[in-house]
């Protein structure tokens, strides 16, 4: 009785949290750049007292879907995606390196170049700021060119070079933000390998009918062990019967 509650218990209380982090990549399978999370289960021995046999079941992240997303073509001058491996740097909201695979570039009202989520561009000396101008375009390299206010088109200034690395995903951990940052809490170095492409931007590597397959299978699991719960219930109740009547 008590190794069936403790396998049930725990195994509907991981069920949720697995549940939990699904939802969680779905939510995201619209976003920009996104890396699915990855998580499984495990058996866990109890610890203490007891007999050995007490084991439960736990549910954890084995890190993030280093997969690309599909790269869609929107003609949007200021719209990037890193063909291949890379990642472009960015200002975290603590002011620290991270990278990030969202190109959904834009300038804000400061003429400063950042992400859709309000992250700043790094370049080869700090965030990347734009005049004003009639154009910009971004060249593969990350070269951010533009056509000043009041000159033609035959007139160019380049402003900055988006900073593009390429660090083993091995070494990089996705934070609370969504943006990742090496292990070792350290910048990494540009790489000149790493190229963009312009008018386009890189969609969620979330796959949607594998995720909602895996909803059904998690909801389908937890109802099991609800059940199982309650057999137990019905047992222990069983039990306390034929002691009283004997």
């Amino acid at each position: 009785m008590d190794r069936l509650v403790y396998v049930a218990m725990s195994g509907a209380r991981e069920t949720m949290r697995a549940q939990t982090a699904n939802a969680h990549n779905l939510a995201n399978a619209s976003t920009t750049g996104f890396r699915a999370d990855l998580s499984a289960f495990r058996s866990q021995a109890v610890e203490g007292s007891g007999l050995p046999s007490r084991v439960y079941a736990t549910h954890s992240s084995v890190g993030w879907d280093a997969t690309s997303g599909e790269l869609q073509q929107t003609g949007r001058d200021l719209d990037v995606a890193i063909n291949g491996a890379g990642w472009i740097a960015v200002q975290a909201p603590d002011g620290r390196e991270a990278y990030t695979r969202a190109g959904d570039l834009r300038v804000d009202a400061n003429g400063q170049l950042q992400t859709g989520a309000g992250h700043a561009v790094m370049g080869d000396g700090g965030p990347i700021a734009v005049p004003p101008s009639t154009s910009i375009t971004i060249a593969r390299d990350g070269s951010v060119s533009i056509i000043p206010l009041g000159q033609t088109a035959t007139t160019t200034a380049t402003v900055g070079r988006i900073k593009l690395v390429n660090p083993d995903a091995a070494t990089l951990t996705r934070g609370s933000d969504g943006l990742f940052r090496l292990n070792n809490g350290g910048d990494a170095t540009a790489d000149a390998s790493v190229q963009l492409m312009s008018g386009t931007i890189e969609s969620s590597n979330v796959n949607v009918a594998e995720a909602m397959t895996q909803m059904i299978e998690l909801a389908r699991r937890f109802e099991l062990q609800v059940k199982a719960l309650r057999t137990a219930e019905d047992d222990a109740a069983a039990a306390s019967r034929l002691l009283q009547v004997g």
